[in-house]
């Protein structure tokens, strides 16, 4: 979901009533990033408050490559990182995760292994349907076990878009509240719906409803569940004690648009790319009665903060053995304060960009090669800037291009290399650029390697459906990723 896709962030249908009204009576950030413009390594970094690079979600199969967790990565979560989750059971709370894991499919790398409790959802994306002698359909699980694939047992029609997966994924939420505040049992919930990631669906009732086609029906229906969610905590008594945060883990993929994708409002490019578009995401906080309504942060914040200011929350401290990237956003969003802190744009195992105040030097540009665009892949359609959105991969160390995001959100606009403005802020970015490099340990890169037999052929569970597909023979390869 892009940085433009909601009313309160300015989208003009404004066909996003619930959510407008959570930022209404909460807080938006205008500035909020998440640590990759992919899912898998922007999910990992939001569940151990690192970045990729650290925590293994990239590859080194080519430079600067963005790669994400399709059937055949043999790499997951590696054990070594500390979830989220497993660090909230310190604190008694039940877990659990509802939809989208996305961070490795094999037995290893089951989210309940990680601290959750429970989990209604896909190890993967809903790609497909695929048959199942070259590629199996996508399980879904419930706790340890499958309960079905998608389009075989969770039907999503390709021609009309209709799937009503959202709303299994909304009453599962509900469900799950209630039994929480019938036990007074403290509980983390991560809503991890998909319905806006191409193919998008969206249920009977939402179909045809918005001004902006399937992608806009789809938003609409998330939009309700969001309300509902948040009407369920008001009428349980349990709002003014429950922490509500929404955000997407990477912009509008764009290279889906207009009929499957959404708007990155301003910014340049989408997802994939580490402009603006892809990485700039739509966020809001809400708890009733602690944070002032209507209010609007300029902080820069990250996915990776929801880390952090969540063991705050829970009264934890983040571990101290590891380098945690995220910060505590508590004296942001109770006391309005600002904290002083740097962006980085990774894109892969590469430094693309980094942002500091108003300032985004970029070292790397390529929104994708000039063989993937010729296919009619574009990440980037009708926002070509010359000099930007390059098709090869330019290095500009040296010579950094700046942009000041206040003046120039779309990038469009390098500062000159002479002026004085450039200089000063190219120093200072620069300077927090060694110091972070400086401490950089990459960690072990987990999406470097295929192998067709560790595909969803026989997931847990599979042999109680009669759903257990012969897996092929092992033959791991080097990933190749295009992009």
């Amino acid at each position: 979901m892009g940085w433009g896709d909601l009313g309160a962030f300015g989208e003009p249908s404004k066909e996003t009533p619930n959510l407008d009204q959570m930022a209404a009576e909460g807080m938006l950030f205008l500035d909020f990033y998440t640590a990759s413009p992919l899912c898998s390594p922007s999910r990992a970094a939001l569940l151990t408050g690192r970045l990729p690079v650290r925590n293994g979600f990239y590859t080194t199969n080519g430079h600067a490559r963005n790669a994400y967790t399709p059937q055949d990565v043999v790499g997951g979560i590696p054990d070594s990182e500390l979830l989220l989750p497993e660090l909230l059971k310190k604190a008694g709370y039940t877990n659990k995760i509802i939809g989208k894991w996305h961070l490795g499919h094999q037995p290893q790398f089951h989210p309940l292994r990680h601290g959750f409790d429970e989990w209604l959802g896909s190890p993967n994306c809903h790609f497909g349907p695929y048959d199942s002698r070259e590629r199996p359909n996508i399980p879904v699980y419930r706790d340890w076990e499958m309960i079905g694939r998608y389009y075989e047992d969770f039907k999503i029609d390709l021609k009309t878009g209709e799937a009503n997966l959202t709303q299994l994924y909304l009453q599962e939420a509900l469900d799950f509240i209630s039994k929480q505040q019938a036990s007074q049992q403290p509980f983390f919930l991560y809503w991890a719906i998909d319905a806006t990631h191409a193919p998008v669906y969206a249920s009977k009732q939402f179909l045809g409803t918005s001004q902006r086609g399937l992608y806009g029906d789809a938003v609409r229906e998330i939009d309700d569940s969001v309300g509902k969610i948040l009407k369920h905590l008001q009428q349980l008594g349990i709002s003014e004690n429950t922490f509500v945060f929404f955000t997407s883990d990477n912009g509008a993929a764009l290279i889906s648009a207009p009929k499957q994708g959404g708007s990155n409002g301003p910014f340049l490019c989408g997802k994939q790319t580490t402009f603006e578009g892809g990485m700039r995401e739509p966020a809001i906080a809400w708890w009733p009665g602690h944070i002032p309504a209507g209010g609007v942060s300029h902080q820069l914040g990250s996915v990776m903060d929801l880390f952090s200011t969540s063991l705050s929350l829970a009264g934890l401290q983040p571990p101290s053995d590891r380098q945690i990237d995220g910060i505590d956003l508590l004296p942001v969003i109770l006391q309005g304060k600002l904290i002083d802190r740097p962006i980085f744009y990774y894109r892969g195992n590469e430094l693309m960009a980094a942002r500091a105040g108003l300032y985004k030097a970029h070292y790397w540009t390529w929104s994708n090669s000039w063989e993937e665009h010729s296919k009619g892949i574009d990440f980037c359609p009708g926002q070509s800037v010359a000099g930007v959105t390059t098709h090869t991969q330019e290095e500009h160390t040296n010579l950094p291009l700046l942009f000041h995001l206040g003046r120039d959100p779309g990038e469009k606009y390098p500062l000159s290399f002479a002026s004085e403005e450039y200089q000063q802020a190219v120093e200072h970015i620069s300077g927090l650029v060694q110091q972070h490099k400086a401490t950089l340990v990459p960690g072990q890169p987990q999406l470097n390697v295929c192998d067709q037999a560790v595909m969803n052929w026989s997931p847990p569970g599979c042999e109680k459906l009669g759903k257990c597909l012969k897996a092929p023979e092992s033959d791991p390869k080097k990933c190749s990723w295009p992009h």
